[in-house]
């Protein structure tokens, strides 16, 4: 029973400390071949947009918009991907293989 409190404890901190970096940590979106990049953190706040300014046409807002739902489309799945990256290996839960448990 101590070992798996123990391991509990650990994967606790691992967590923790996977959740800290992904906190910090930065993915940039991008749409139009780099017209439109939307930078978040791994935890989905937003940081910057940056739009090129060839891109502005008063007469063509709905493209702009298009390009902009894009990059953050694009930031929000390297977050994703950057979240399963840390946490993943986290999700598998306790190692309870030497305790004979059904399914272990």
């Amino acid at each position: 029973m101590q070992m798996i409190m123990q391991q509990a404890q650990k994967m606790q901190q691992q967590l923790q400390e996977a959740q800290a970096e992904l906190a910090v940590a930065e993915v940039t979106g991008q749409a139009g071949n780099g017209l439109v990049e939307v930078t978040l953190t791994a935890g989905l706040e937003p940081r910057s947009v940056r739009i090129d300014p060839k891109i502005v046409d008063p007469d063509d807002v709905e493209t702009l918009q298009d390009l902009v739902i894009g990059a953050m489309s694009d930031a929000v799945a390297r977050a994703q991907e950057l979240q399963q990256q840390k946490m993943g290996p986290l999700a598998g839960g306790l190692d309870m293989g030497g305790l004979g448990l059904p399914g272990a």
